[in-house]
């Protein structure tokens, strides 16, 4: 492959990462529990896209292509995911709910609880397996990837060297988004504040979800 034909790989890497998505949405919601955890979100999507692009090399992901009927099982899959992700932290927000009022005399959020290294698994768990449930992430690595294999050249290589790179561009704008959620961490940890953007973001994530879930139903 050329320099130019790397950048120009980077530059639709980069559109693409700058589009909001479930992993955006996902990462911003871990991050405003703890850091770290939005980190490792970060990372299990990066991890996640690697292996998207290792299938694609081995040519298992070619299967999406040619079976209809799987990809709208994958497509149904991931929508249920992201329901899920949804509805059980408005759940557990719900039940948090009496923390935040006993803190608003402060109007200042009580520090989190629990173990650190869990929310990190957790948070990697969730955003590979969100990455992974994603058929929109299979389809860009299915439709351009193979775009940049050189005819003749080692074709699972180079597909891991391109999944690298969108791994690593994808990596970076979703630690951006976490550390942005850190700077903000002095108004996010207001009781109103936390509660309705962790609303808004748990809505979001919910209504990715269904709207996945629909299409993939109905195709």
């Amino acid at each position: 492959m050329t320099i130019a034909s790397l950048l120009a790989f980077a530059g639709l890497c980069l559109l693409l990462s700058l589009t909001p998505g479930p992993d955006t949405f996902l990462v911003l919601r871990t991050a405003l529990k703890r850091v770290s955890a939005g980190l490792a979100t970060a990372a299990g999507c990066s991890v996640a896209g690697i292996i998207w692009a290792l299938l694609v090399g081995v040519g298992l992901a070619a299967v999406l292509e040619q079976s209809a009927e799987l990809f709208r099982w994958l497509k149904i899959a991931g929508g249920l995911y992201l329901l899920y992700l949804g509805v059980s932290a408005f759940l557990r927000g719900r039940r948090e709910r009496a923390r935040v009022v006993a803190a608003s005399t402060d109007d200042v959020m009580p520090p989190q609880r629990g173990s650190g290294r869990t929310g990190r698994l957790a948070g990697f768990g969730a955003g590979a397996l969100s990455t992974l449930l994603n058929p929109k992430v299979g389809l860009f690595y299915l439709a351009v990837v193979p775009q940049f294999i050189p005819h003749g050249g080692n074709s699972l290589l180079t597909a891991l060297v391109l999944g690298s790179i969108e791994a690593g561009i994808g990596g970076a704008y979703l630690c951006a988004v976490a550390f942005a959620a850190a700077k903000a961490m002095g108004l996010l940890r207001k009781p109103k504040v936390n509660l309705w953007l962790e609303r808004v973001s748990n809505s979001i994530i919910g209504a990715l979800g269904l709207g996945i879930l629909v299409s993939g139903a109905t195709s």
